[in-house]
């Protein structure tokens, strides 16, 4: 019997924690488990109780809540088994899926020493009061056929030793820490692996929505991009992450332009710059419209875009410091 480690960051999302324990409840082929639940903040309700094969990871100290990265590596900490299974306590595993990748990992693991990780195709699932609606079928577009693939998110099955060999994640960064991971696996020359097949549901409150958007920059989840951008200045990886942030580098070209068009417009005393840029921007935000089908969600993409621009530089002048918590099951 072998056995896989599982590792549940908690942190706003203990309400659904029960799908997700509840789809662990039994691994197939003869597999065995051993998980660590991380509270990366205290939760101001009591956790379900996980049961004699999980420990809990203590929350910190501090009112501030762990980095994801750092929560995973408290996590990895606990778990020595050769494969470790990262999922969001609000990420309910497919059990074919899961049945799938651990049949690989025994038929080519060894044959195969560069697969690093498996993935797989999420699906996005909104709670409403009592109502439960689906949301996008491929939340990461990987398709349905088995490819390679850059990164792994939301739900991922490393093998331990290569995640060991790369670093890890990082702690430092508020987000971005799947991509980031990536780029260190693929360099040294590692294979992360998407099977073309529903891996996991992704459960959550109704998106999008202008309070996510405020919950994502009281948690520091905008900073990470401007974090990340930073730490690989200069560096191998760094054109690929300003690529990934590029929507949110021209939307604050487009404020700038504003900006400057405003300028002149009162320098010289007229509006004809002003008035042009108006009009660019307004055939831009109602192209959106069109492509949304929504002018609210047009407004919603727009104000999103321009939160995560101004996250990103923030991010850029601010290294989250915060590492794994002292803590014991």
């Amino acid at each position: 019997m072998r056995t896989l480690g599982v590792v549940i960051p908690c942190y706003r999302q203990e309400r659904f924690l029960p799908r997700t324990l509840a789809a662990l409840r039994s691994l197939p082929g003869g597999w065995t488990l051993r998980g660590a639940l991380v509270l990366a903040a205290r939760s101001e309700q009591p956790l379900p109780e996980p049961g004699p094969l999980w420990c809990v990871v203590g929350a910190p100290p501090s009112r501030a809540p762990l980095t994801p990265g750092a929560a995973r590596m408290a996590g990895l900490a606990r778990c020595s088994e050769d494969w470790v299974l990262f999922v969001d306590a609000d990420v309910e595993i497919e059990f074919a899926w899961l049945a799938r990748a651990l049949e690989i990992i025994e038929r080519t693991g060894e044959r195969e020493p560069r697969l690093a990780g498996l993935w797989g195709r999420i699906e996005e699932w909104f709670v409403d009061a009592e109502r439960e609606r689906a949301g996008l079928s491929d939340l990461y577009r990987v398709g349905d056929r088995d490819r390679e693939v850059d990164y792994l998110a939301t739900l991922a099955l490393y093998r331990r030793d290569a995640l060991i060999a790369a670093g890890g994640y990082d702690p430092r960064l508020s987000s971005e820490e799947d991509f980031e991971l990536g780029l260190r696996l693929r360099a040294r020359g590692e294979r992360l692996h998407s099977l073309g097949m529903l891996a996991a549901r992704h459960w959550s409150a109704p998106r999008p929505s202008f309070g996510e958007l405020r919950r994502r920059w009281r948690s520091g989840l905008c900073f990470g991009q401007g974090q990340v951008l930073r730490l690989y200045a200069g560096r191998p990886g760094f054109a690929a992450l300003l690529r990934r942030q590029m929507l949110y580098v021209a939307t604050l070209l487009m404020w700038a332009l504003g900006a400057a068009s405003l300028a002149l417009a009162l320098a010289r005393g007229g509006s004809a710059p002003l008035l042009a840029w108006l009009t660019l921007a307004t055939l831009a935000l109602a192209a959106v419209a069109v492509r949304k089908r929504s002018a609210r969600l047009a407004a919603h993409s727009l104000v999103a875009w321009t939160l995560n621009g101004v996250g990103m530089l923030v991010g850029w002048f601010r290294i989250d410091p915060r590492r794994s918590p002292e803590a014991a099951c």
